[in-house]
Parts: structure tokens; C-alpha cells; sequence
């Protein structure tokens, strides 16, 4: 396993609907991040997620996973030499989508999936797409053993433990994050990574389509949960510039501390709890 690691992060606003010309730009970046070890893409950026269009976006965007989109981000993959998690897609299955992560290693070859599990009501994800079955944990080699959480997923601490618990030391996170929910990005994913001894990688659409401005702040977090590099935030209603970006983190050092120093709050807490009712009389 490599001590360190170049992580490329991909953070933009994809068009509404335009599954070719969103591909086009997530390839080109791709192979504009040759030499990363780890590339990172948004949540359902062939779609976009733009309010009302949200589930016609996704119907006429939505593919097989033997299809054009996957040959291309295979053959982006393989041109950059770099595992690529190439965020999130929708996958089409018979009749039902499925919001489903894809990683690619250095070779292009599709190694994992991962889908949603958790769909996000408050936005209508339900509606549109077929909830996941469970999580997926990939032992890559040299750069440490991913775990995938996408968006809504990686709320849950449970999500986080699970997938500790299952060897990760990297959470890759493809998030199409509102800004309405910025408290929650801002103090949910660090604790995570803290509480469990994970790299957490987030990579966030950044704009306002459809009337909801996504969030941005792609980040990189230690495992000791300090935010090691963080990409520019959306206000409301504004949509900034895409961001490309690499960034050199040292794995193996980071991890270690965590070990030396944090590794008693990945210890079972005590099981009992008693209940103490009091009523006024």
C-alpha cells in the first residue's frame, strides 16, 4: 500500500438532462487528472438532480451498465492510469433506475458498484429511483480499502461503523448536497472519519439548477476528522466555477496517528442502558 496518495477531485455543475455533454466533461477531466492515484466525481451528474425535471432528467438519462456511458469512463479510467470513482449514475434495470456509484482501477476495468441505499425523501428520490440492498467494501491494493456512501447515505453513523467494521480506511462520498443542509455537511463527515478511522472524500455538485443550489465544498478529510482541503461553496442562487483539483495526502501517516491516539472510540461502548422514568406528582 502506498504512504502516499494523489487524490483528484472533480467539482462542477452538470447540465440538466444532457447525459452526453455532462460525460464529456466528467471524461475530459478524467484524463486531465493523469498521475492521481484516487479521482472522485459528484453524485448523478449525468442527470444533475434539477428540481422539477429531476425524474424526466434521470428517466432520459439513465443507461444499462453495459453501456456507451460505462465504455467511456472505462476507457477515461484506463488513460489516466488512476482508480475513479466516477461518482454516481442512473442505472437502468428493466423498468427502475438506480442511483449507483461506480469504481474503475487503473486498468478501466469496472471492479465495483455500489447503489443508494438511502433516498432522500425530502427531495423525491423515492419516486424516482429503486432503493439499494446494502454497502460494498473494495481491497484495492495500493491505495488502501474503499468504502462507497453516496450522498444521504453517509448520514447515518451506522453507515460509517458498518463499513469500518468491513476493513475501509477510505470513504468515497459522490454528493449531490443541498446548501439548505450545510449545518449537517459541516459536522456530520468529519465526526465520521474521526469516530472510525477513515479518509472521508466528499465530492459535491456546486450551483443552482432548477431553483436548488447544490452545495459544493468538496472536501478531504483526515482520519483524525481535520479538513485537509476544501473546494469553494455555492451561495444561494449563485452557481461559481467548476474546480479541478489534485492534492498529495500522507495515508499511511495519518492513519497511524489515528491508531496511536483515537483508535478508543472504535471500541463497543457499554450495551445496558437503563431507562429512568420520573413523573411529577
Amino acid at each position: 500500500m502506498k504512504s502516499h496518495l494523489t487524490i483528484g477531485i472533480v467539482q462542477w455543475l452538470p447540465v440538466p438532462g444532457q447525459g452526453d455533454q455532462n460525460t464529456t466533461y466528467a471524461c475530459d477531466q478524467i484524463t486531465e487528472l493523469q498521475g492521481s492515484d484516487l479521482i472522485v466525481l459528484p453524485e448523478l451528474w449525468p442527470n444533475a438532480c434539477s428540481g422539477q425535471t429531476a425524474a424526466d432528467d434521470a428517466r432520459s438519462t439513465a443507461e444499462a451498465l453495459d453501456g456507451p456511458r460505462t465504455a467511456a469512463l472505462s476507457r477515461a479510467a484506463q488513460s489516466s492510469q488512476s482508480w475513479v470513482l466516477a461518482g454516481s449514475v442512473p442505472e437502468l434495470v428493466g423498468d427502475r433506475i438506480y442511483n449507483t456509484a461506480l469504481l474503475f482501477d487503473r486498468t478501466g476495468h469496472l471492479v465495483a458498484t455500489h447503489r443508494k441505499v438511502n433516498l432522500y425523501t425530502p427531495l423525491g428520490e423515492h419516486e424516482i429511483y429503486t432503493a439499494g440492498e446494502g454497502f460494498v467494501v473494495v481491497e484495492t491494493g495500493d491505495i488502501g480499502n474503499i468504502g462507497i456512501a453516496t450522498c444521504f447515505d453517509a448520514d447515518f453513523p451506522e453507515t460509517a461503523r458498518a463499513l469500518a467494521a468491513r476493513g475501509a480506511n477510505v470513504v468515497v462520498h459522490p454528493s449531490a448536497y443541498e446548501l439548505a443542509a450545510e449545518s449537517w455537511w459541516d459536522a456530520l463527515y468529519p465526526a465520521n472519519a474521526l469516530a472510525n478511522g477513515l479518509w472521508w472524500i466528499s465530492v459535491n455538485q456546486c450551483g443552482t439548477n432548477g431553483g436548488t443550489t447544490q452545495l459544493g465544498a468538496s472536501r478531504v478529510i483526515t482520519p483524525q476528522g481535520r479538513i485537509v482541503y476544501e473546494c469553494v461553496r455555492a451561495k444561494e442562487g449563485e452557481t461559481p466555477p467548476p474546480m479541478t483539483m489534485q492534492l498529495t495526502i500522507d495515508f499511511e501517516q495519518e492513519l497511524s496517528q489515528w491508531q496511536q491516539h483515537c483508535s478508543i472510540l472504535s471500541q463497543p461502548a457499554p450495551a445496558d442502558v437503563t431507562v429512568v422514568e420520573h413523573r411529577n406528582r
